[in-house]
């Protein structure tokens, strides 16, 4: 029972209270679960993944590339979340959902590897690798928490989505060219509005965020390890460049791309991470909603900003001193900015304030572009800019936090 307005009493409409028939598969609901260590096998395939995004960006410098680029990031993305959702649930170190992990490892392993192809010959294996793994994880998950009504009730409203955007994959791998893009984008747009809406079904309604049972504090954490993956991959694709060429100008941009590594963890990890963490584990029956929103299409954006840069690394560490072309400017510069972005935009979420100095970052990159292109300035020196921008973010934070402990203290 529960009371309604004026009052009165509600008989509720949720299922009866049933006993998991696996409850060992489960994590318990105590505290921010750790990262096991199968989560993290798992998660070593995506250094793989990010470095085949960042190399397939490197070649394909146009806006085709970088839109073809976005397509295969999302896709793997969803790979990635969804799977770490299941994880949220699920206990990673028993047996049968080890060798479900094991499994999925190896379908993004094979997804990695296609990734060069992707929009040529690999195409329909790219699609089979992703159909098998995203139906397969959520047939295992239904298997798995049987007994437990809510989280039947999700993967059951979920299944009939997955089913229809495999099949639209699959198409996707069969066609070619623009229309293979076409279709890969409708599953991308599909599977966004579909959670966005909770997979709504005839009859059965909608799948409402706040039944969810989400452990919010262990996906933050599991989102924060994938960005330090992909900065990781940033610091790996600069020094297997630097091997190549080593001299003095070389060592200096090598240093200069560290630095925006650097700087970029900084942002995001210096307090921010931890303090996330915290917001959205004590976040109530709103934990589902902004775990939907802040890492389902959030982080993709911030990892996009990691990926670009990391491309305009490469670029700066072959020709430091060269003019920038429009193509350099837009990576040297847009990678910082979108990564500051899409952090803005999560810790406006989770905060509920605007975050000027992110914002004021993002809106000075932009605004330096056309300049940067007209004046003709080196590679390096963009890089230069683009450190200097996201150090400003960083002294703003701390001289605001300390604002702030300073009027705590008075």
């Amino acid at each position: 029972m529960r009371t309604g307005t004026g009052g009165c009493a509600v008989t509720p409409s949720e299922p009866p209270v049933a006993a998991p028939v696996r409850p060992q598969l489960l994590r318990p609901r105590e505290g921010v679960q750790p990262t096991t260590s199968t989560e993290l096998f798992f998660d070593l395939v995506f250094i793989f993944t990010i470095t085949q995004l960042s190399h397939y960006l490197i070649a394909h410098l146009d806006w085709r590339g970088a839109g073809r680029t976005a397509l295969l990031l999302a896709l793997v993305w969803f790979v990635w979340v969804y799977t770490t959702w299941v994880t949220n649930w699920l206990q990673p170190d028993q047996g049968p959902v080890r060798t479900m992990l094991i499994g999925v490892t190896l379908g993004s392993l094979l997804l990695s590897a296609a990734i060069p192809e992707a929009f040529g010959s690999t195409g329909l294996l790219f699609a089979v690798v992703y159909v098998t793994v995203q139906v397969g994880r959520t047939l295992f998950s239904l298997w798995a928490v049987q007994g437990s009504p809510w989280l039947v009730a999700g993967f059951r409203q979920s299944l009939p989505w997955i089913a229809g955007t495999s099949l639209l994959m699959l198409l996707g791998g069969l066609v070619g060219g623009a229309a293979r893009e076409a279709v890969w984008a409708a599953v991308i747009v599909i599977d966004v509005v579909g959670l966005s809406i909770g997979y709504p079904l005839p009859r059965r309604g909608r799948s409402r965020p706040e039944r969810w049972m989400v452990e919010g504090g262990h996906l933050a954490e599991r989102c924060a390890a994938f960005v330090l993956i992909a900065l990781g991959e940033s610091i790996l694709v600069t020094g297997s460049t630097l091997t190549s060429h080593v001299d003095l100008v070389t060592s200096g941009a090598f240093l200069l791309a560290f630095g925006g590594s650097v700087a970029l963890w900084w942002v995001y990890f210096a307090r921010s991470a931890s303090a996330a963490t915290e917001v959205i584990a004590h976040a109530g029956e709103r934990t589902g909603a902004l775990s939907r929103v802040a890492f389902n299409y959030l982080h993709p954006v911030i990892v996009a900003g990691v990926v670009v840069t990391s491309a305009a690394d490469e670029r700066l560490l072959r020709e430091p001193g060269a003019p920038a072309t429009t193509v350099d400017v837009l990576l040297t510069l847009g990678g910082p900015a979108l990564f500051l972005a899409g952090h803005a935009a999560y810790k406006a979420l989770l905060w509920r304030t605007l975050p000027i100095s992110r914002l004021t970052a993002v809106v000075v990159l932009l605004a330096l572009m056309p300049v940067s292109v007209v004046l003709g300035a080196p590679v390096a020196v963009c890089a230069a800019v683009a450190l200097a921008v996201t150090v400003a973010v960083i002294l703003t934070d701390r001289f605001r936090v300390r604002a702030a402990a300073a009027r705590q203290r008075s």
